[in-house]
């Protein structure tokens, strides 16, 4: 199994596709702490502008974690599209250039095969949210310099001190990863539909654009529905930017995004076991 996964990662990691996401992140995530250079923290004032009137506000606010917040609250809309463009890819860009079969015919089961892809798949998913991380923090850190963080949100503002920043953050990014295994398994599951890799990525970003509009939408007819998709949880990473954490919030919403990850997972098995490979 471990030399499936490892030739799986090596065809993924061979496809000039799959650093797109990684060049992406890694000119835009410059660029934005340039704009935020630039502005000289007018960004970070406006948002505690209401605060500064009540409360005297001191040390280096405009700092590298601050930033690194900013980017993860950005650029979660894109991600999904980078993720999609190459788990899209894993069963369908077979189909296309007509090596299943070749495939195939090796004495391995389909499901060890295809948990071999999958796996690959999940991997990209972290690294490629593990390189928004050393680059956001590092870079940010680097430029801004450290200091203590106030999480804003919909919940409220939180101060949380410098000294714990750092396990804050890494429990961000783990959520993040959890969350964005739901978009990689999506694109899996569609790419055994379909023998074109555009399809899987534009399928997929339709669902999660219509899954968002259906979770931010303010009207009482859908708000039984929105705890139930996944687009609900995708942001439970700004839970580990609170203190205390609720855990009560987190388990749901890892719970539910498992739940997804596994009826993907469970759903793309059944159909690629069943599928009648004709290329």
């Amino acid at each position: 199994m471990l030399n499936l996964i490892y030739w799986e990662l090596f065809k993924t990691y061979s496809k000039w596709r799959t650093y797109i996401g990684f060049i992406a992140v890694g000119v835009l995530i410059p660029i934005i702490m340039w704009i935020m250079w630039i502005e000289g923290g007018k960004f970070i004032q406006y948002q505690l502008r209401t605060m500064q009137s009540e409360f005297l506000i001191t040390g280096n606010l405009f700092n590298g974690w601050a930033i690194a917040q900013i980017i993860m609250n950005g650029l979660w809309v894109h991600v999904p599209a980078l993720i999609a463009l190459v788990a899209g890819d894993q069963l369908s860009g077979e189909a296309t250039a007509g090596t299943f079969r070749l495939t195939l015919i090796r004495p391995v089961s389909r499901t060890k095969i295809l948990n071999a892809k999958y796996i690959a798949t999940l991997m990209y998913t972290a690294s490629l949210v593990i390189g928004i991380a050393l680059l956001s923090i590092g870079l940010g850190i680097w430029i801004f310099g450290t200091g203590d963080l106030i999480a804003l949100d919909k919940e409220g503002i939180v101060i949380l001190p410098e000294s714990n920043l750092i396990y804050h953050f890494l429990f961000a990014y783990v959520l993040a990863i959890w969350s964005m295994f739901v978009v990689a398994s999506l694109a899996f599951f569609i790419s055994s539909f379909v023998e074109n890799a555009i399809g899987p990525i534009i399928i997929t970003m339709t669902i999660i654009a219509i899954f968002y509009i259906i979770t931010f939408l303010p009207v009482e007819s859908v708000e039984n529905i929105k705890p139930w998709l996944f687009t609900t949880h995708m942001n439970v990473w700004q839970q580990a930017l609170r203190d205390p954490f609720d855990w009560d919030i987190i388990r749901d919403s890892v719970l539910i995004l498992g739940a997804y990850n596994g009826a993907f997972w469970g759903a793309t098995l059944l159909i690629f076991k069943r599928k009648d490979i004709l290329s």
